[in-house]
């Protein structure tokens, strides 16, 4: 698409959504949006801090299509919205979803992956080597970022964000936090994240999309149906955590007593 750039005066309809907004500010206030957001192309978790108008232009996207997606996608919202508002849950039960969903989602998804890839390697190498080994080594690449991220965030971040909420709700002395402050593991996850989508957006690639060669078997299905659906759970993991709990997490730490 040509891209145009918006009046910084212009914005949707609903006076609630302005191009100078972050991508992460819009999905926090609006989380149904992330799935219009996602068929757009345009990244609301790794990419939360870029505004929406610079979100459109590095996607390639017409300002004024965007803002007729979102619009639609707004009126349709308040029926079809059930998640829940991760915005208005306390900092400790957020983070305790978090691990208790995400994170046992992905420890329990990365080795049956790994294995499913194995399988058809295997079955498939004399039609689709090339492709496969490159898909190998993507995936290879996002399962050894992603367990020691995982563990690092169980270790050492979130405590520190359970105890820094613990502080300012009147429940806790005031933490050791790792490094002094929250903020530069947060940093860390926050670099990590990127590299995880970065590597995600080059399956796709590699996969066309995840289209599936005319003598895909069973196996073949499945591999690309549990990526797809590992990448769906990462953004969402992405974005929970970019977006709502580590901003609360460095706001509350400043805020706590010396």
């Amino acid at each position: 698409m040509k891209q145009t750039q918006p009046n910084p005066e212009e914005h949707l309809h609903n006076a609630d959504i302005k191009p100078d907004q972050t991508v992460g500010e819009i999905v926090v206030e609006h989380p149904h949006l992330r799935f219009c957001l996602e068929q757009l192309g345009i990244d609301y978790c790794c990419g939360g801090k870029k505004t929406l108008a610079e979100a459109a232009a590095g996607a390639g996207l017409e300002w004024e299509a965007v803002a007729q997606e979102l619009q639609e996608a707004l009126q349709q919202g308040d029926a079809n919205a059930a998640a829940p508002d991760w915005n208005a849950v306390p900092v400790t039960a957020l983070a305790d979803h978090i691990l208790e969903t995400h994170h046992i989602f992905m420890k329990e998804q990365l080795p049956r992956l790994d294995a499913l890839l194995g399988k058809v390697q295997q079955a498939h190498e004399a039609r689709h080597g090339d492709m496969l080994q490159k898909l190998r080594r993507a995936f290879d690449a996002l399962r050894s970022e992603l367990e020691p991220h995982l563990m690092k965030e169980e270790q050492i971040l979130f405590p520190a964000i359970k105890g820094i909420d613990a502080c300012i709700t009147g429940g806790g002395p005031r933490p050791v936090v790792h490094c002094g402050s929250v903020a530069y593991p947060v940093q860390q996850m926050e670099y990590e994240h990127e590299n995880a989508g970065n590597v995600l957006t080059k399956m796709r690639s590699i996969t066309d999309d995840y289209h599936l060669p005319e003598d895909a078997c069973a196996s073949f299905t499945a591999l690309y149906d549990g990526i797809k659906a590992m990448e769906a759970d990462l953004h969402e993991h992405i974005h929970l955590e970019n977006n709502i709990l580590f901003p609360k997490s460095v706001a509350q730490e400043a805020a706590m007593p010396e």
